[in-house]
């Protein structure tokens, strides 16, 4: 599981990929983070500047957890 810090620079990374060809593009698109989003890290991981939305697997399964990562993203 990556850290808030490490999702921001991968994140980041494929940001500044897209800038190469175009910044207009960079800004507009909506990039997720897929890792092991949970509702204790949720919060941390979409607070990142960015990290537009997560794809939340596993942790889907879980109601209560599943509402406390879609209040994180709010």
């Amino acid at each position: 599981m990556a850290t808030p810090a490490q999702a921001q620079e991968a994140i980041s990374f494929v940001r500044a990929l897209v800038g190469g060809r175009s910044e207009e593009a960079a800004q507009a698109i909506r990039l997720l983070y897929g890792g092991s989003v949970k509702a204790e890290n949720a919060g941390e991981i979409l607070a990142q500047a960015d990290v537009d939305g997560a794809l939340v697997g596993g942790a889907s399964l879980d109601p209560e957890g599943l509402a406390r990562i879609v209040a994180a993203a709010e």
